[in-house]
């Protein structure tokens, strides 16, 4: 007999969030009469017992607000939690007190919802027999256990907007103008963009590029009486025997490495083989920020819904998963683990390739 859930959202923030709170709530108490709690700030506040009470009133008013009225966090593993202890700073497995946490409140499942850091912490908790679902959340689209993360249109939308408006200066000043998108190690956001968007030359972390191959490509627009080039680039992008672009280290982060300037060192390149200006745009966290999109709201509620279904069926350990145009779900062991790249002779590359984008392999 299930009677209170609980529920939190983990990792980056992305639009849909509330989408998704909205339909677990409504769904958990308007059809199965269960309670809600909502931990704050992900992870660090079912490590602190920290929590509101969630009801309708609560997510009233909140489907198409971006963020999450929960707060999140990306720094804090229950498994590799930082502590100050005496002046000092260390990590420990907080997993013990937060099944304490659980049980004191009478909590008989939970609903953890995030990318693939979250739900590797959620597949953890469902071995040591904490009865959790998974809710698949990235931007990035690169969970392979599902056809589609919520989030990842909205911000699809959000690149092919800035695309759309790089356009018209790019012709007015005769410019490359270079437009940098997320993406570390899966480049969906910058290949269905830039497709979106009408880009000439686009650059994924999937398919190394050679400078001069781009080049070319411009320079043979230009031949063609096109005076500017459009070039969107994922952050991970890479030249051919070369590495990412890395902007800095941050050494107490459970993700140290962060990107950026992928942008600018193309531009660099470009100007010194074409002689054409070239300006640089970095979308960063507005990709995350924002309304989510009819699609993703759509999407957000049908994982809500299932993930509460999940639960009354008796179904622990498991992922909401969209399977073509179904609503099904995978095993936590089957959903983390594996980042879904773009395939660089696939579908969506040869549909580019044959429109005439270039990718300078």
């Amino acid at each position: 007999m299930i009677k209170k859930i609980g529920v939190l959202t983990g990792g980056g923030d992305c639009p849909g969030l509330n989408a998704v709170l909205r339909a677990v709530v409504k769904t958990a108490i308007g059809r199965f009469h269960w309670e809600v709690l909502g931990f704050k700030d992900g992870y660090h506040g079912l490590v602190l017992n920290d929590y509101v009470q969630l009801n309708p009133f609560s997510v009233s008013g909140i489907l198409d607000r971006g963020g999450t009225i929960l707060g999140s966090s990306n720094r804090d593993n229950p498994f590799n939690f930082k502590v100050e202890e005496n002046g000092a700073t260390k990590f420990v497995d907080m997993s013990d007190q937060v099944i304490a946490n659980t049980k004191s409140h009478g909590i008989d499942a939970m609903v953890l919802i995030g990318g693939d850091g979250t739900l590797t912490s959620a597949r953890d908790f469902a071995r040591k027999g904490l009865k959790v679902v998974g809710v698949p959340k990235t931007i990035d689209n690169d969970l392979s256990a599902t056809d589609t993360t919520f989030g990842f249109m909205t911000a699809v939308e959000t690149a092919t907007e800035a695309l759309d408006k790089l356009h018209s200066t790019a012709e007015s000043h005769h410019r490359i103008m270079i437009l940098e998108v997320m993406g570390r190690y899966a480049g969906w956001i910058a290949l269905e963009a830039g497709i979106a968007g009408g880009a000439d030359i686009i650059l994924i972390p999937e398919i190394p590029y050679d400078i001069r191959e781009v080049a070319d490509k411009v320079m043979e627009r230009k031949r063609n009486g096109k005076n500017f080039s459009i070039v969107v680039v994922a952050e991970g992008a890479k030249p051919s025997g070369g590495e990412m672009v890395i902007s800095h280290i941050v050494k107490d982060s459970p993700d140290p490495v962060r990107l950026g300037g992928i942008g600018q060192k193309i531009a660099g390149e470009l100007e010194q083989l074409t002689g054409m200006d070239s300006r640089v745009t970095v979308l960063g966290h507005l990709q995350r920020g924002g309304r989510p999109s009819s699609y993703d709201r759509v999407l957000s509620t049908r994982y809500g819904v299932a993930a509460v279904e999940l639960i009354s069926a008796g179904h622990f350990g498991r992922m909401v998963s969209l399977q073509g145009s179904t609503i099904t779900s995978v095993s936590l062991e089957e959903a983390v683990g594996k980042l879904k790249t773009v395939p660089s002779d696939g579908e969506l590359v040869r549909i580019a390739k044959s429109i005439g984008v270039e990718f300078g392999d």
